[in-house]
């Protein structure tokens, strides 16, 4: 089973690159980020979900281990394919996603074309200990308190979760002083 690929990007196509490793191109679908950061003659490094089924053999390739995991979790939830997990995922970096899932916000996830609020409640309910309790969780133990917690408190100010975090998202997270934390996105909101 392939697992990783580095090699050049020979082409790009809408939502895949192609890489060439060993005389072979590998038509892998990505992200828009990594699709928009792919050059074409620069070199590419992904770590790879092989989705095969009956009708259909593609390639799914991630910058790192953790977002793998997180996509294959989501492949988990019933009704969620690998372009609809691939779509949650292109919404914000992966700690918002995975705060977005363990704080149970819907709205997030429906932004993604194809999924209501139903399969949003579902993902939630299917997915919400299951990452929290990852090991290699990139919210980690503290950050991911404290996080949740001023999310948590820019919520109950009235802010709505995704303006909220993307303010938090602004905050150097090297400030670890909570109330430091929610002075500077206070400042990103107003």
């Amino acid at each position: 089973m392939l697992a990783f690929i580095k090699g050049e990007v020979i082409a790009k196509r809408l939502g895949s690159i192609i890489v060439e490793n060993n005389n072979l191109g590998y038509q892998i679908m990505v992200g828009e980020k990594i699709w928009e950061e792919a050059s074409i003659g620069g070199t590419s490094e992904l770590f790879l979900h092989h989705h095969l089924r009956e009708d259909s053999d593609e390639l799914y390739g991630f910058a790192d281990i953790e977002t793998l995991s997180l996509f294959e979790l989501l492949l988990s939830v019933s009704g969620i394919g690998p372009k609809s997990a691939l779509n949650i995922l292109s919404l914000a970096d992966i700690r918002d996603v995975q705060q977005a899932i363990i704080l149970g916000d819907e709205v997030m996830l429906t932004k993604v074309s194809g999924i209501g609020r139903k399969t949003a409640e579902r993902v939630i309910l299917e997915l919400k200990h299951k990452i929290a309790s990852l090991p290699d969780n990139l919210l980690g133990n503290n950050a991911g308190s404290t996080n949740e917690d001023d999310l948590e408190a820019l919520i109950a100010l009235g802010y709505s979760a995704p303006a909220a975090r993307r303010a938090l998202a602004k905050v150097d997270r090297a400030i670890t002083d909570p109330a430091e934390r929610l002075k500077l996105a206070l400042k990103e909101l107003h």
